[in-house]
C-alpha cells in the first residue's frame, strides 16, 4: 500500500512557523531509513503519517484512503519513541490488548499475539510481565503491538536509540523480515549505521524539506570522492545536510 503526503503544511501553534510547508512525499516499498538532524521534521512527518495529528493543509492518504478515517488506521501502524509497559500485564496480554484496541475481537487478538511476539523474537517472554522486560525487549514489544493487526505500513520513530550494537543488529533483522512480508517500513534514526546493508531506500530531511530520496546505493554516491568505504554513509549524510 502507498502512503502519500500530498502538499502538506503543518505548524505546532497558530503563531509559529510551518514545520512542513507544501511537503510532498511517497513512501516506497521495503525498508526505508529516514535521516535528518533534530528539528528536520522527521517526528512530525511520522505523526502525520500515523494520523496522530492532522495537517493544516494538504492530505495524507494510503491508497487514496484519507488519514481522517478509521479505515486508514487499519492499514498504518506507528511506534513512538517511548514504548510504555502496561502495569500488571504480561507481554502477550499487552500485545493482545493493543490488537483489541485496533478493532480485533478478543479471541482474534489473543491468537494473533503469539505470532506477533514470535516475529520479534519474544515468544519465550510471552508470559513475562511487560514491566520486567529490558529496554531492547520493550522496543520489540512495541513493534509486535504495532503489527498485530497486520498493517501494511509501519512507521517507527527512533526505535534503536539507546540500543547496543548487538541489539541494533537484531532489531534491523526483525524489520527486514517484516519488510520482506510486504510491509512498507519507514524508520527514523540519527545513526547512519542503521543503514547497514538492509535498507532498500533512504530519505534525508533537513529544515522541513527532502534533501535526498532514493535507493541506498545511490545515497552512498553522495559521499565525496576518496571517502573510506566504512565512512560512506556518514559522509553522504554530511554532504546532503550541510552541503
Amino acid at each position: 500500500m502507498t502512503l502519500h503526503f500530498d502538499t502538506i503544511s503543518y505548524r505546532y501553534r497558530p503563531w509559529s512557523t510551518d514545520v512542513l510547508d507544501g511537503f510532498n512525499y511517497i513512501l516506497p516499498g521495503g525498508l526505508t531509513i529516514l535521516l535528518g538532524p533534530n528539528g528536520a521534521g522527521k517526528s512530525t512527518l511520522l505523526r502525520l503519517g500515523a494520523s496522530v495529528t492532522n495537517p493544516k493543509r494538504g492530505r495524507v492518504t494510503v491508497d487514496s484512503i484519507s488519514s481522517k478515517t478509521r479505515d486508514f488506521r487499519r492499514h498504518v501502524s506507528w511506534m513512538p519513541q517511548n514504548v510504555t509497559a502496561m502495569t500488571g500485564l504480561t507481554a502477550r496480554e499487552q500485545v493482545s490488548y493493543t490488537g483489541w484496541l485496533k478493532g480485533m475481537s478478543r479471541s482474534e487478538a489473543w491468537a494473533a499475539s503469539m505470532e506477533a511476539l514470535a516475529t520479534v523474537n519474544l515468544a519465550e517472554q510471552a508470559d513475562k510481565k511487560a514491566k520486567a522486560l529490558s529496554g531492547g525487549q520493550l522496543r520489540r514489544l512495541g513493534v509486535a503491538s504495532a503489527t498485530i493487526h497486520r498493517s501494511k505500513v509501519l512507521l517507527l520513530d527512533e526505535p534503536t536509540a539507546g540500543m547496543d550494537p548487538t541489539q541494533r543488529r537484531s532489531f534491523r533483522d526483525i524489520l527486514t523480515r517484516i519488510a520482506d512480508r510486504g510491509v512498507n517500513v519507514l524508520m527514523s534514526t540519527h545513526d547512519v549505521a542503521d543503514l547497514a546493508e538492509d535498507a532498500t531506500h533512504v530519505t534525508v530531511m533537513s529544515q522541513g524539506h527532502v534533501r535526498y530520496d532514493g535507493p541506498t546505493h545511490e545515497y552512498l554516491r553522495n559521499a565525496p570522492v576518496g571517502t573510506p568505504a566504512n565512512r560512506l554513509a556518514e559522509a553522504a549524510y554530511t554532504a546532503l545536510t550541510l552541503g
